[in-house]
């Protein structure tokens, strides 16, 4: 059996407040960790910058809460690829290597900012 593959990322606000995540990919092609982190880093901008739900992973935004400040951003940034033996947690089911495609052909059509506060204004129901 493969062993699985824990893609770590974080969000980072302005103020350097910080918040964690990870998703947890199965691995069938086995493929190597050096070049899981290559390919991703190549996708994404520089940094390791890149949009969370274009990667169609959870957002870990800290305004959550709905109390978004001028620090908070768009951005989630790749920290790790590493091993483990956690259970898969991925919401699509993907493998590593289907979450690595995914990241380069949303890196071809470019990571697209959007404004938080917008977005949120959006998603509140009318009082």
């Amino acid at each position: 059996m493969s062993k699985r593959i824990k893609f770590r990322y974080l969000y980072r606000d302005a103020s350097n407040y910080k918040a964690w995540g990870d998703v947890v990919f199965g691995n069938p092609d086995d493929i190597t960790l050096e070049e899981v982190e290559t390919r991703l880093m190549k996708a994404f901008d520089v940094d390791g910058i890149f949009v969370a739900h274009q990667a169609h992973i959870p957002e870990i935004f800290l305004y959550a809460d709905g109390s978004i400040t001028e620090a908070d951003h768009c951005f989630h940034e790749f920290d790790s690829v590493e091993f483990t033996e956690e259970p898969r947690s991925d919401k699509d089911s993907r493998s590593i290597k289907a979450f690595v495609e995914q990241v380069e052909l949303e890196s071809l059509h470019g990571w697209k900012a959007f404004n938080p506060a917008e977005r949120l204004l959006l998603t509140r129901k009318p009082a």
